[in-house]
């Protein structure tokens, strides 16, 4: 059924086919030495009307001058129904396309048209007031339904617009999920492989066990981070339907232990009932707050990971201290990981409060609001 309706509609033809029959089958009574006058009257009318949609207002003016021409002749005037109907298409046809100010004109010239009738012709009917106004109920018939299919038309219009702009709005929020995703895997990630690897090249000569052990880590490091970019693009292809496990909160002594800094954890409640979703975002803070120390403190800073569920909130904490040593070589930054974290932290109608430590260390803080 909704094929043929799409059909239909880039076929407006069709729905014209029934109007089309009046004018050519229904030929008007009067007979007389030459019928087949009468029957070219539709004529007259039927071969604008196939092209009004394209050309409305010519047609409403040659419709015009028709009626005017048949309503002067004493053989065609009394074909009254076929004309008033020619005229009562093009001003729906006109107020349907929004061009009142013309179809008001063509209104008037109607009403003029059926005023001349009226006087040559109405004192020879059985009731002439029936004559006059009875026909006006088509032309008021008319303009009304050319309003109304015009506002739902526009009522179409306004919900094809709704529904583009939810589409992209999904998509954009989707893009801005997984951008999202992927500066916190590669931030995190890099950032650890980077400074172990500059670690390495130091203690080669003086600690070489360390050396295997660093670069045991940046080995570990790359692989996850490899297999979360590949889980990501598995979304990319495939859609949500596709999605891989994400990282849970079980995961963050493992996260803690990528860092390559001395960092102490503390979780603190039953993590198990929480939302899949939203032990990811606390993840992710997690992991964006490490990686944040990691590129900016001192390589010799310490750092303490709080993880409290308290239902129906979280809160999570992380902390670094200042640190002696000179400061690393600096890293790149996105300037995206706090705006990062303010979003997912305002997925779960929560707050965030960052800022730097009398010691100068910094400490991010946050809580999520997981309702039932």
């Amino acid at each position: 059924m909704e094929r043929l309706v799409v059909w239909v509609r880039r076929h407006r033809w069709t729905v014209d086919l029934p109007l089309y029959g009046v004018f050519v089958f229904l030929a008007p009574s009067w007979t007389g030495p030459e019928p087949w006058i009468a029957r070219a009257i539709p004529l007259l009318f039927l071969l604008p009307l196939l092209v009004r949609r394209r050309y409305p207002r010519t047609v409403a003016v040659l419709t015009i001058a028709g009626a005017a021409v048949v309503y002067f002749n004493e053989i065609w005037a009394y074909d009254r129904g076929r004309t008033e109907l020619a005229m009562a298409v093009v001003l729906f046809n006109l107020v349907k396309r929004r061009d009142r100010g013309f179809a008001a004109v063509i209104a008037v010239a109607i009403a003029v048209l059926g005023t001349q009738w009226y006087v040559l012709y109405a004192p020879e009917t059985a009731n002439p007031t029936l004559a006059l106004v009875g026909i006006l109920p088509l032309h008021i018939a008319a303009w009304a339904l050319g309003e109304f299919f015009r506002k739902q038309e526009e009522l179409a219009a306004e919900e094809k617009k709704r529904d583009d702009a939810q589409t992209r709005a999904a998509v954009a929020e989707e893009r801005t999920r997984i951008a999202r995703e992927l500066h916190d895997v590669l931030a995190h990630s890099i950032s650890v492989i980077v400074l172990n690897a500059e670690g390495a090249k130091l203690a080669r000569h003086r600690d070489p066990a360390a050396v295997d052990r660093t670069l045991d880590t940046i080995v570990h490091t790359g692989r996850d981070a490899l297999a979360e970019l590949r889980r990501l693009l598995e979304v990319l292809h495939a859609g949500r339907a596709a999605r891989s496990p994400q990282p849970t909160l079980a995961e963050l002594r493992e996260l803690v232990g990528q860092s390559g800094r001395e960092v102490t954890l503390d979780v603190t409640g039953d993590p198990g009932e929480l939302p899949a979703s939203a032990a990811l975002q606390a993840y992710r803070i997690v992991q964006e707050a490490l990686t944040n120390m990691i590129k900016h403190a001192p390589a010799d800073a310490t750092a303490h990971v709080g993880v409290a569920f308290e239902p129906p909130e979280v809160r999570i904490e992380v902390t670094n201290t200042g640190g002696h040593a000179p400061p690393a070589a600096a890293l790149p930054s996105s300037g995206r990981g706090l705006a990062g974290m303010r979003q997912r932290v305002e997925m779960y109608h929560g707050e965030l409060t960052t800022g730097p430590l009398p010691d100068g260390g910094y400490r991010v803080r946050a809580s999520l609001v997981v309702t039932p």
